[in-house]
Formats: C-alpha cells, structure tokens, sequence
C-alpha cells in the first residue's frame, strides 16, 4: 500500500473578498503523477504557492511526509523534500546554464564554512559528484552543449527544460510543475515529456511523485494517472483522465 506523502485539508484563502481557496483537501501518495486542472483563475497556482510557503494561509493544514508543513517558510518545505518549477523562469540569466544547476543541489557540504576550511577533501568529493550529476541531466534534456552558455541565451523552450532540470537537481520527493510546457514549440514539447517520463520510470519503488499543472489535455494524458479538478478555488472532482473529462461539472466549467 502506498503511503500518503501529502496531504492537505480544508486549504482557504481570500484575497481582498476573492476566493482563491475553498476548503481544499486532497491527498497525494507516494509514486504517483498527478494532474491539476481547472479554468484560469480556479487557483492551481494559489495551491503551489500555499503548498511552499510562497502564501500564507487563512485556514486548513499541509503536512508532508507526516510533518506539518502549514506555517514553514519556503526554504525549510524545500530543504524537507518539496521542489517546484513556476511559471515565470526564475533562473540566474548571467551566469552559465551548468552553474544554474548546480545551485540547486541541496545540502552541499561547502555551504558550510567548517566544511570548507576543514573538511576540504569532503566538500571537493562532493562538488565533483554534483557536477558529473548535472551534466547527466543536462545531457537528459539535450542541453549538454550548453553547458557553459549564459542561461539568457537559451531560447524559451530551452530555459524551461533547465529550469525542469534544476528541479530535479534537488532530488525532492515531490515535484510541482506548473505549466512545464506552455508556450514551448512542439518538438520541446517532446523532450519535456520525456523528462517527466523518465520520472515515472523512476516510481518503481513509489517514492517520488509529480503533481503538474497544465491545461493541454494531451500532455495530461500521456503523463498522468490521476486528475484532480478544481475551479473558483473548490475541488469539483478527481478521478482517472477518462472519468474527469467526462465529469458533467467539468464539461459545464469548461464549456458552459
């Protein structure tokens, strides 16, 4: 049995008299790929945030591998297992594509100045790991010829496979991709999901999960098991791909 790696209950949140979250509850367990769909504005984003520490809450709990979560900064949710990509590329435009990532490994020894006076040897082991690890990815994602090029000068596609790639850096139990493929040309589209693929290749032990926010239904069918669909802040329904689409309140949310 899969053990419920997040869990959230009875979320809410009001901007200003606007509802952005509505008792929001859901669960997500271990080795599993969700998707989070709704109609713009329904609050997926407002989700992330608050699930990060990017937004504080008016209500309602979140806790992560049984620890509560609700009130922690966005530093200490990522230092417990939690990474994410947004919408807006949040990348160091000047430095190169390979530095980026290496900045998003965690817990490196040579933060430490100890470490980095005393145990030398330590922190040099474990920036050559870091850095043979990034490259792999970054050849994952076909960008391991650029390695050494500023991050700015990627085209758009591009600077969103890095910032994938650097989400995966940190290793997390639980990724939250908002809008991975949005605006991306087709034949990054591709690559991208072939990204998110090889993560769930990686689920055999049902460790890592991926909660992905995207509203190209074909890309939420070839990645997800699981939907879950909210608008106006509310979970409406979740359920398998199929049984969501063709949840009349979907339809209606959508269409009417």
């Amino acid at each position: 049995m899969r053990e419920n790696l997040l869990v959230v209950e009875g979320l809410c949140k009001h901007f200003a008299g606007v509802v952005a979250l509505d008792n929001f509850s859901c669960v997500i367990t271990g080795g599993e790929i969700v998707g989070l769909i709704g109609p713009n504005g329904a609050g997926k984003t407002t989700l992330f945030n608050a699930i990060t520490g990017f937004l504080s809450l008016d209500h309602g709990t979140i806790r992560f591998q049984g620890e509560d979560l609700t009130h922690q900064s966005p530093a200490k949710i990522a230092s417990c297992g939690i990474a994410r990509t947004f919408q807006r590329l949040r990348l160091i435009g000047q430095i190169s594509v390979l530095d980026n990532v290496l900045l998003a490994f965690p817990r490196q020894p040579g933060e430490q100045l100890f470490n980095a006076v005393f145990h030398h040897q330590i922190s040099q082991a474990q920036e050559w790991h870091n850095r043979q690890h990034a490259i792999h990815l970054l050849d994952e994602a076909g960008l391991a010829n650029k390695t050494e090029v500023p991050a700015k000068a990627l085209s758009y596609g591009q600077q969103k496979l890095l910032s994938l790639v650097c989400c995966l850096a940190r290793d997390a139990r639980l990724l939250l991709l908002d809008e991975p493929v949005a605006g991306v040309a087709p034949h990054m589209v591709d690559k991208t999901l072939s990204l998110i693929k090889d993560l769930i290749k990686e689920q055999s032990n049902h460790k890592r999960s991926v909660i992905i926010i995207e509203h190209d239904m074909e890309v939420i069918d070839q990645v997800c098991q699981r939907l879950i669909f909210i608008d106006a802040g509310t979970k409406i329904c979740e359920g398998s791909p199929q049984a969501v689409r063709n949840d009349p309140r979907v339809i209606e949310a959508y269409l009417g």
